[in-house]
């Protein structure tokens, strides 16, 4: 069962009636998707129990099929990361709401200013601009090309919905040559409010965030990331977060996709009591940043397992992977969005794969390069390490050194003498113009009848500062 939770936005009272309603069907455990959607295996398929019940939430849900596709968004990390002034809740809520069809486009509405949601993992993808209520529109389409391409407006926020919609009515995904061409029939046949693009898009920095624990917000309150390594949540654990939710008054629940959901606006009377249901449960609320930077295909047991292999392995390591994702490709189908990529090797060889990285080790640029191809599966751990150390070394290049360790470099390597008669210093930089010596000029370079244009010593009277 494949439950769509729109832009990964669900109250607790409505996962609650999806965790009873999986219960009634026989699931014990529930499973989040890369697309901030909910899976869970029935024992039984009732439609009228899965009618009675998702209809009266309006949440749609599919089959054993993978016709429709939920619709994603960075609300998960408005609070917690950076973002857009201007893009608040409700306008989320708005363009959310405006999608009143089943969309079989990957439609993605995205803040660029976190790192948390992938921007171009969808084939349609609105990213906030900023101009307030004003978006970018990339489409990626595989079939013409599998880049993102930009269209050359920006369009409103109450068109977006209108420009997902005519894409997909009119079959411009599967029947265009061109991005251009899709263009042209949006410009001439959809009412658009547009401004034309003036600035290029900033990417986030590539620098993964911890989404796990307990966290304080800016307004006090506190917000609650929950994990489990194996993607295998048990519904009576769901059970019991949602009725505290419910409890406490937390008005939403929001899914990450990275297979975890995030709890906002807890209260601080509230704190220890959540610790205390943590505990009840044994969950682990610190995950290392090793394993939380995984995106695997959701269900996959293959990637599953290679993923704790090679935990396991670099657990025997001094590694550290702060700002890496890694992904592991088991089929051609997975959209990638993370800086490293274990991939299956097409080879035929057993366990052997290729290892890539993508430009810049930024996970929203679709460029990826081969670091290694046909390794065999022992090795992928060492390679790995080699890499990330391949990434802090780039970082180290591209550092601009701030002004103040600037200039207290600059002090220390300056030429700076001093006379011992009446402590007036000689700086090489601005040399001694009066006395005809040009700036830049080095002390040793300066002749031997300069004499201190304060006290008229002579210049063996002057001994080099110590600035150590």
């Amino acid at each position: 069962m494949r439950i769509f939770v729109k832009g990964g936005i669900i109250s607790p009272g409505d996962f609650l009636k999806t965790l009873l309603v999986a219960e009634k069907l026989g699931a014990s455990h529930l499973h989040f998707g890369s697309r901030q959607d909910i899976l869970f295996a029935a024992k039984e398929k009732s439609k009228a129990i899965l009618d009675e019940t998702f209809q009266s939430i309006h949440t749609e849900y599919e089959i054993n099929t993978f016709e429709y596709q939920n619709i994603l968004s960075s609300y998960v990390s408005q609070d917690i990361l950076p973002g857009k002034q201007w893009l608040a809740s409700h306008i989320y809520h708005y363009i959310l709401n405006g999608f009143n069809y089943r969309t079989r486009l990957r439609v993605n509405v995205v803040d660029p200013s976190q790192s948390l949601v992938p921007l171009f993992t969808g084939q349609v993808n609105f990213i906030a601009s900023n101009l307030e209520n004003y978006w970018y529109v990339y489409l990626r389409l595989k079939r013409i090309q599998d880049t993102p391409w930009q269209m050359p407006l920006l369009v409103y926020t109450e068109d977006l919905v209108k420009v997902a919609q005519a894409i997909e009515n009119e079959h411009l995904h599967e029947r265009a040559d061109t991005y251009q061409e899709i263009f042209t029939f949006l410009t001439e046949n959809v009412q658009m409010n547009t401004q034309p693009v003036t600035e290029n898009l900033v990417l986030p920095e590539p620098h993964f965030p911890y989404y796990e624990g307990i966290n304080r917000l800016a307004d006090g309150k506190y917000w609650l990331g929950l994990y489990w390594r194996d993607n295998k949540y048990r519904i009576s654990t769901l059970k019991a977060i949602m009725e505290r939710c419910i409890e406490t008054e937390v008005g939403k629940v929001t899914l990450t996709p990275w297979k975890s959901f995030v709890i906002k606006g807890i209260f601080e009377k509230d704190r220890i009591g959540w610790e205390k249901l943590m505990g009840k449960f044994g969950m682990n609320l610190r995950h290392s940043s090793l394993e939380l930077n995984w995106h695997l295909p959701a269900l996959d047991q293959e990637a599953l397992d290679l993923k704790f292999y090679l935990i396991r392995e670099l657990d025997k390591q001094d590694i550290s992977t702060y700002g890496l994702t890694f992904t592991i490709k088991t089929s051609p189908d997975i959209i990638l969005f993370t800086s490293v990529v274990i991939e299956k090797s097409e080879s035929g060889v057993s366990e052997s794969y290729n290892i890539l990285f993508s430009k810049n080790f930024n996970p929203n640029l679709t460029d990826y390069h081969y670091y290694a191809r046909d390794v065999h599966k022992s090795v992928l751990a060492s390679l790995i390490l080699e890499l990330s150390l391949v990434y802090y070394e780039n970082l180290d290049e591209e550092k601009a050194v701030s002004p103040k360790v600037k200039s207290i470099i600059d002090n220390i390597q300056k030429e700076l003498y001093q006379c011992v008669h009446c402590q007036t210093v000689y700086d090489s930089e601005f040399g001694d113009p009066e006395a005809g010596i040009k700036p830049g000029t080095p002390f040793a370079a300066v002749g031997a009848d300069y004499i201190c244009p304060t006290c008229g010593g002579n210049k063996e009277g002057f001994t080099k500062m110590s600035l150590g």
